[in-house]
C-alpha cells in the first residue's frame, strides 16, 4: 500500500508542477482531462475486478461446501458480477459524457 501511495504521490506532483514549470506566457489553460479520465477507468475496472474475482472465489467456496445448492449460487453470481460490470460500465460512459 506504501508503494501505491507514493507512486501516486508522484503523479499527482508531475501534475500539478507542469503548470508551473511551464516556459509559456502562463494564459493557455493545461487540459488535465485525460489523465483524470485514465486514472478514472483504471480505478474502475481494478476495483471491479477485485470485487469480480473474490465473488467468483467465495461463489465457489460455497459450492465446494454444498453441491446441492449449485443452481442457486451460480444464478445469484452471475447476477452479482452483471451488478459489478455495470459499475465499470457506468463509469465509462460517466467520464465519456463528461468529455463532451
Amino acid at each position: 500500500m506504501r508503494k501505491l501511495q507514493n507512486v501516486l504521490y508522484v503523479v499527482s506532483m508531475l501534475c500539478f508542477t507542469m503548470p508551473a514549470l511551464a516556459q509559456g506566457g502562463g494564459s493557455e489553460a493545461v487540459n488535465l482531462a485525460p489523465i483524470g479520465i485514465g486514472i478514472g477507468i483504471a480505478l474502475a475496472a481494478g476495483l471491479c475486478g477485485i470485487g469480480q474475482g473474490r465473488a467468483v472465489g467465495s461463489a465457489v467456496e460455497s459450492v465446494a461446501r454444498n453441491p446441492g445448492a449449485t443452481a442457486t449460487i451460480q444464478l445469484l453470481m452471475i447476477l452479482g458480477l452483471a451488478f459489478i460490470e455495470s459499475l465499470t460500465l457506468f463509469t465509462f460512459a460517466m467520464i465519456f459524457i463528461k468529455i463532451k
